[in-house]
């Protein structure tokens, strides 16, 4: 089946409760959450287009003209994705239709292609999901238009979870390996994730900056220990450590130091392995502008406690104040009962470099 013959239901109620504010309108790269997805719908060639939102507003509707949407209010309210699907189900006029969240900043159409394949009219089959790490995505998925009695029925008894419904239809998970592409935006550290991503988008290289609050937390151990796993991902890693107290890296007698002790601003020194750049300058370097002078690497981690960039992992280990500044997207601490700016941001075990992995991966923009 292709996407000529389906409609597109975009779920956008507004109700966004985990993250304090209607997350419909959360900017980023210009433009809101919700724009952004109406954009990339605009360029897909479905037959019928609605964005189901819980109310009609002028600024709503505005956007769904805009982008050739008709605009499907729910017609209960407080009732959840649960009834907007319902909503647009019923609105439809093919007999399968796309249901996709308006919170999953990175998600593609390219990425549920997969649940097309064997969709057909004489099929039988009721729903479609893509499943990404053994979890299902009821808003990335396909459903006919017959659904729409379940879900109504399900409502009329409370239920508003949609995958207690789903449990009861003729149902095929399809395996979708681009996890971050259903990244749901739910609170504001899920934001401050997203946003370190998008920084990172706009750099040749991707970096993240490891830091911490005092010296001896660790910054150095964390780093020898996220390297080999992100190696094994076919990731090629690049270090810059910013040092406050100087360096010395030839020894007296060799001709690079000659070279520098003869008053050479910069010494080169190239091998069969590799080469090596000393560089003096009047001021403090910028780790970013050393950062973007590394080649051949997929990735740059920046150690350092005060000049990093966004996006940032802040570690803590008892010494000194937790960090959470404005570049901060993530804690790795050995206390997780520690609070962090009042969950701004997510909080991992400082140990555990699984999810150090997952999180750099996530934030250099790859979907494995």
């Amino acid at each position: 089946m292709d996407i000529s013959e389906m409609s597109l239901l975009l779920i956008a109620g507004g109700k966004s409760s985990r993250m304090g504010q209607d997350k419909r309108w959360l900017e980023y790269d210009g433009a809101s959450m919700l724009e952004w997805l109406l954009r990339k719908a605009q360029r897909q060639d479905f037959a019928c287009k609605y964005l189901c939102v819980e109310r009609e507003t002028k600024e709503l509707l505005a956007l769904a003209q805009q982008y050739g949407f008709q605009l499907l209010a729910d017609e209960q309210a407080g009732m959840g994705p649960l009834e907007g699907l319902r909503r647009g189900l019923s609105a439809m006029p093919t007999q399968y239709g796309l249901a996709v969240s308006c919170d999953m900043p990175f998600f593609s159409f390219s990425a549920v292609k997969p649940l097309l394949a064997g969709l057909d009219a004489a099929s039988g089959l009721q729903a479609v999901l893509a499943e990404t790490d053994d979890r299902r995505q009821p808003l990335a998925a396909i459903y006919h238009r017959d659904c729409a009695p379940h879900f109504a029925k399900a409502l009329s008894t409370g239920e508003r979870k949609i995958g207690a419904v789903i449990e009861r239809l003729s149902c095929r998970l399809v395996p979708v390996p681009r996890v971050n592409c259903f990244f749901n935006t739910n609170t504001p550290a899920d934001m401050r994730l997203v946003r370190g991503r998008l920084a990172n988008s706009r750099r040749e290289t991707p970096l993240v900056t490891v830091s911490a609050p005092v010296s001896n937390t660790g910054k150095t151990t964390f780093i020898e220990r996220l390297i080999p796993r992100l190696r094994a991902r076919g990731i090629r890693v690049g270090v810059v450590k910013g040092d406050c107290h100087g360096y010395q890296v030839d020894v007296a007698g060799k001709d690079s130091w000659r070279f520098a002790r003869a008053g050479a601003d910069a010494v080169a020194v190239v091998s069969p392995a590799g080469y090596f750049i000393e560089r003096r300058t009047e001021k403090r370097a910028s780790l970013l502008a050393v950062a973007a002078k590394l080649e051949g690497v997929d990735l740059v981690l920046i150690e350092s406690r005060n000049h990093g960039a966004m996006p940032k992992l802040s570690l803590w280990r008892g010494l000194g104040e937790p960090v959470i500044d404005a570049e901060t997207v993530a804690l790795f601490s050995s206390d997780l009962a520690v609070q962090a700016a009042d969950g701004a941001v997510h909080r991992y075990a400082i140990d555990d470099m699984a999810q150090a992995e997952e999180i750099v991966c996530f934030l250099m923009g790859r979907d494995f």
